[in-house]
């Protein structure tokens, strides 16, 4: 007669960048291990970016065992790239689970600049937005949100041989419905033992969400903040953003105004210019309205087509013309030229083409 042995128990292994330092301290006390060797850890996951327990090579063999038998590091890898041929780089990161989202290195003459995202898929259906036509699938954790940061980082220093120097929050999904991650993730970024950026050089943006601008500002969250704007009255921005049918102009007005107040910030207004919608002179003067609400600066920004979408990009000279007229009245405001426009460089496009393929697979 056989005896069944007893099953060992099986450990559900936890994401080491979800705990604590304290935890984490607590763990290695609990295991024999001096306090100090979590902070080592904590050192090799946000400052060094390890991947694997194997990298963090001040840490003896057995101590990275028995980290690797309780714990996973759940990075963010590069599943495909882009090359433009301006220069730009669009990503389809893939997550720990399998889903994927997108982001984008922007080079300029005096800047580089991450683009990255915030959730996987949007739930704000902007009918511009190859994004707002996926589902909503999940949020991004602060740490997947970081190693995108990480993974652009690695591509401008290889590619370009200079380091990053921006980071703006206006990939796939609403930063502001991601908040705890995303101010947990500016947080990691800015800090020392982080990647140590500037918070001057990070940019959220968001498509309208009043009263949590408004918590941006009593939480005093060291980034700049951008609102996507696109349209210049409440009928316009309601037919392209729903969202607006619950965050009018007046509303928005009023957050971004106290958001000014609390902390002394200039906010910039994100306006695409599409094609006999909002390209007009008389949108012009409706947008120099809504300029005179608080300091601000306006980015008018070209379009890139999107297969689910009619919208098209405005004539250069329109868009000219458009810039002359709040140039010529005192309104700080810059043209975004469309980049990548040789590859999937709209938000959302490569994430939906790498979707689709992983589901013909």
């Amino acid at each position: 007669m056989l005896l069944e042995l007893p099953l060992a128990p099986v450990i559900k292994k936890r994401d080491i960048r979800k705990t604590s330092p304290d935890e984490l301290k607590a763990f290695m006390v609990e295991h024999g291990e001096k306090p100090f060797r979590a902070k080592q850890v904590l050192e090799w996951l946000w400052k060094n970016t390890a991947a694997t327990f194997d990298e963090m090579n001040n840490i003896s063999v057995a101590t990275r065992e028995l980290l690797a038998n309780h714990f996973v590091i759940n990075g963010v890898t590069v599943q495909n790239k882009q090359l433009s041929n301006d220069g730009t780089i669009k990503s389809a990161f893939r997550l720990y689970d399998g889903n994927v989202v997108e982001g984008v290195l922007i080079p300029h003459d005096t800047r580089m600049t991450a683009c990255i995202s915030s959730q996987v898929g949007c739930s704000l259906t902007c009918k511009f937005c190859a994004t707002g036509y996926m589902d909503r699938k999940r949020n991004l954790d602060a740490a997947e949100i970081y190693d995108q940061v990480v993974r652009i980082r690695e591509q401008c220093e290889a590619q370009y041989g200079t380091p990053l120097t921006n980071i703006v929050y206006m990939g796939m999904g609403e930063p502001l419905l991601n908040y705890a991650n995303v101010v947990e993730s500016v947080r990691r970024i800015t800090a020392p033992d982080g990647l140590n950026m500037a918070p001057r050089r990070i940019t959220i943006s968001t498509a309208g969400i009043a009263k949590m601008i408004k918590k941006l500002a009593d939480d005093d969250v060291k980034a700049n903040l951008a609102l996507s704007l696109h349209a210049p009255t409440d009928a316009k921005r309601n037919e392209i953003m729903p969202i607006n049918e619950a965050n009018s102009l007046a509303a928005l007005k009023e957050a971004l105004q106290y958001y000014h107040q609390k902390t002394g910030r200039k906010v910039t207004y994100e306006y695409i210019v599409f094609e006999n919608f909002n390209d007009e002179l008389e949108d012009a003067a409706e947008l120099l309205k809504i300029a005179k609400w608080l300091p601000c600066k306006v980015n008018l920004i070209e379009y890139n087509p999107i297969e689910n979408a009619a919208y098209q990009n405005a004539e250069a000279d329109k868009i000219t013309a458009f810039h002359k007229f709040l140039a010529d009245r005192g309104v700080q405001t810059n043209i975004r030229r469309s980049r990548g426009k040789d590859i999937d460089a709209a938000c959302g496009q490569l994430a939906v083409k790498e979707e689709k393929g992983a589901i013909a697979e």
